[in-house]
């Protein structure tokens, strides 16, 4: 016999533990010099809060739609939370000025589950 109650608290802590994604798009970069150093600093902000870079690059090719950014980068954390920790940490959030500044871009956070 299953017991409903375990099999329950089985999904619902695997729920909790899926992993979630930080997805990166700019749109146009308007200060190279600017956008890279950003880039510089952003980039070893990840590993501390254990983001993974899983694809990011230039070279999109859009299969339908209206969007069309011109690069794009996903990271892999833990959890949704890590991911907003990261996001909110005093590592990260005072480079998103120096982003946006630089950049026509936005984030989004992608919950696995």
């Amino acid at each position: 016999m299953i017991n409903i109650t375990s099999v329950l608290n089985l999904t619902l802590n695997l729920e909790a533990d899926m992993a979630a994604y930080v997805i990166g798009a700019i749109q146009s970069v308007n200060d190279p010099t600017a956008f890279s150093e950003y880039q510089n600093l952003a980039l070893p902000t990840l590993a501390k809060y254990g983001g993974t870079v899983v694809v990011g690059g230039t070279k999109i090719e859009v299969a339908d739609g209206n969007w069309s950014p011109t690069g794009m980068v996903v990271v892999e954390f833990e959890t949704m939370a890590k991911a907003k920790e990261w996001y909110n940490s005093p590592d990260y959030n005072p480079l998103v000025s120096r982003r946006t500044a630089s950049a026509d871009s936005g984030v989004i956070f992608v919950d696995g589950d």
